[in-house]
């Protein structure tokens, strides 16, 4: 009968629990939760430490190397995502589901849908439910693109914000880039020669309205112009509120030649006072709008020219995030998505 000796018998040994061994045991063994022991094995500089020499002990003792965790992950895998969000019915948040929907499907992964109707206590329903069916990972898309709150640091799978940023920088948020979207339509503006451009746009409160009126704002500065009408006008986001802004706009500023609209909506009302008071559009005054809701903007006389936030790439972009994270290192931070120009016959080149 041959013999192992004490030295093979202990390579052996450390062989088959690097080969068992998990990332959720060396947390077991350090008091820690999944993603901190992540954090640590990968040198993370937000884990004391303290904390970090536990999770390097329990890896150690398990012979668990960082070099074994993406394989560990992999390893873990249940082929199934978690997409929560607060508004199936928004024209915003569908766009964004089914660009995440074709990544995952594309990667032969299946997706648990859950919609928590912008309830606390129903997203945290759902949020259990998702983990106990051992879901991969998490992309939580917001109703509105304002800063929401995190769902934390410790659920073991990696999360991913989509439209709406989570208010922890240690999470990965991916956003629309309303400044620059901004910035791309005053450059379509001054490109048609328009010079004396004004703003509407809807409610203030909102993080979008306020990052477009500066993109627009800075970009009329880098021009040496101003604003027409000394400011801009916020207001709701609706078309009675474009026709109101746009009459009170036409008595400040009656030389205006070009309104850029901080969505579809408001720019529809523009158009309708501009085409009550004679102005014609786009030989008088050009127009954009922000969104691209096509139903709106083609469908408006003349049709409508507008920024489109990409909302199904950046649905695409956040199930790319995902999978990177699932298989490695997470990622952190408010990660910007561009905006594109949709040209239609509402801003024509001045005569």
């Amino acid at each position: 009968m041959p013999t192992i000796d004490s030295g093979e018998m202990t390579a052996r040994v450390i062989s088959d629990a690097s080969r068992n061994a998990t990332l959720r045991d060396v947390a077991r063994i350090a008091g820690v939760s999944v993603s901190t022991a992540s954090k640590a094995l990968n040198g993370r500089k937000d884990v004391g430490e303290a904390t970090r020499e536990r999770v390097m002990q329990a890896a150690n003792q398990l012979a668990f190397s960082p070099n074994a965790l993406a394989q560990s992950l992999i390893a873990q895998r249940s082929g199934t995502v978690g997409l929560l969000t607060s508004d199936l019915e928004g024209r915003f948040s569908i766009p964004i589901l089914m660009g995440a929907e074709d990544a995952f499907g594309s990667d032969m992964t299946s997706v648990f849908l859950c919609d928590a109707r912008g309830d606390a206590i129903r997203e945290q329903h759902h949020l259990r439910a998702l983990l106990s069916r051992r879901v991969d990972g998490l992309i939580v898309v917001g109703a509105r693109p304002d800063v929401r709150p995190s769902l934390g640091q410790d659920l073991g799978v990696p999360v991913v914000y989509a439209y709406a940023p989570s208010d922890d920088p240690d999470d990965l948020s991916l956003v629309t880039d309303h400044y620059g979207g901004a910035e791309l339509a005053i450059d379509h503006l001054l490109t048609c020669g328009r010079t004396r451009i004004a703003h509407i746009s809807g409610d203030a409160t909102y993080g979008a309205a306020q990052d477009r009126a500066r993109g627009a704002v800075d970009r009329l500065k880098r021009a040496d112009l101003e604003l027409a009408g000394g400011q801009v006008f916020f207001g709701a986001w609706s078309e009675a509120w474009g026709r109101n802004a746009t009459r009170e706009l036409l008595r400040r500023a009656p030389d205006i030649d070009a309104i850029f609209a901080g969505s579809d909506q408001i720019a529809r009302g523009v158009l309708d006072t501009l085409d009550r008071a004679g102005v014609a559009v786009p030989s008088q005054v050009s127009v954009v709008g922000f969104d691209n809701w096509e139903a709106l903007a083609t469908n408006s006389r003349p049709p409508l020219t507008t920024i489109d936030m990409n909302l199904q790439q950046l649905g695409r972009t956040a199930a790319q995030r995902l999978f990177a994270a699932i298989a490695g290192p997470p990622k952190s931070g408010v990660e910007p998505l561009p905006c594109r120009l949709v040209a239609r016959e509402s801003s024509l080149p001045a005569d």
